[in-house]
């Protein structure tokens, strides 16, 4: 399955760290990764992938209790989904 991941929130020491270190964890691959700071805010965009023998929603859970610990925006939308979207 192929999804796209955001994060957004204040700059913080480790925040690629603590994200992609939750990512090997659940074994989903980091295939392209944009990140930047605008000021004090910290903008990062992923696409992944993993094998489907892991549910979207075991990843899309792990990331909310990875947003809530870290006080980051984590969300995670299904390629196709996320196309949709930016078609309208």
């Amino acid at each position: 399955m192929k999804a796209i991941l955001t994060v957004l929130g204040h700059d913080q020491v480790g925040i690629v760290a603590k994200v992609s270190t939750r990512l090997a964890e659940l074994n989903v691959n980091i295939i392209d990764i944009s990140q930047t700071l605008m000021h004090d805010n910290f903008t990062m965009m992923m696409m992944v992938t993993w094998d489907d023998a892991t549910k979207f929603e075991v990843v899309q859970n792990s990331l909310s209790d990875l947003s809530k610990t870290t006080g980051l925006n984590i969300r995670i939308q299904r390629e196709e989904i996320f196309d949709a979207i930016q078609k309208l």
